[in-house]
């Protein structure tokens, strides 16, 4: 388990100065990392091993965004490795121990020089220490599209969309999701599944729906030949 305390920033807020669901998946993703490089696991270890966590999927409930300035704590626990998968929880809490979001996820170890799954080596698998899985309810890491999804914009991969691996963040998926639900639209979960990377000079093509009562907005990120990079499931307060 690894924890580390922060302060919720201006630049993390939204107009109503509450942290955005975007920072605060940037806080999961970097609870992930510090952890990792605090054992001796992180960015320079896996790029020796010519190795890379690939995420597949993610679950974020979110019980109250924090405002500005509030103290926070967040933290990370691995629970469980099956071969080439890892399975990682994620939580932010106030200094009082109120739990405000808390997450699932899926990685995959890749073996960057075959694009193959590689099995983790002996010093990660004794390095992460695994904790209990977090209670919560734990949905599927697949998600449904609807066959009614109306065609957006196509986006181009940027250079300001990738990550060290030179493929679009996990976390960039989810801000050009976002674009596509209401303002009013108070997201209680976000849940995320991630198919193929995309890389620099790509084209998306998102194809968005939303079920009847308007309270959940599927946002299938596409290539080209209509495959998905990545769905996103945003689901409001009902």
């Amino acid at each position: 388990m690894y924890t580390f305390q922060s302060r919720i920033r201006y630049s993390e807020i939204d107009k109503d100065g509450n942290l955005t669901l975007e920072s605060l998946l940037d806080y999961f993703q970097d609870s992930s990392i510090f952890h990792s490089e605090e054992l001796g696991l992180g960015v320079d270890y896996l790029a020796e091993k010519n190795i890379a966590w690939v995420l597949s999927s993610w679950q974020i409930v979110v019980e109250r965004y924090p405002h500005l300035c509030e103290n926070v704590v967040i933290g990370t626990a691995p629970y469980e490795f099956k071969g080439f998968i890892g399975y990682r929880n994620f939580w932010m809490d106030t200094e009082a121990g109120e739990r405000l979001a808390y997450a699932n996820s899926v990685w995959s170890l890749m073996d960057l020089s075959k694009m193959a799954p590689a099995k983790p080596p002996v010093e990660m698998v004794e390095g992460y220490a695994l904790s209990e899985k977090l209670e919560m309810d734990y949905a599927p890491r697949k998600i449904v599209v609807p066959s009614c999804g109306k065609s957006q914009d196509l986006i181009e991969v940027k250079a300001h969309h990738l990550d060290t691996n030179g493929h679009v963040n996990n976390g960039q998926y989810v801000r050009m999701a976002m674009e596509y639900v209401p303002d009013n639209f108070h997201i209680r979960q976000l849940r995320a599944e991630y198919k193929k990377p995309a890389v620099l000079n790509d084209k998306i093509f998102p194809v968005v729906s939303a079920n009847e009562d308007g309270t959940i907005y599927t946002v299938s990120l596409n290539g080209e030949n209509g495959d998905p990079y990545s769905i996103i499931e945003l689901t409001s307060v009902s």
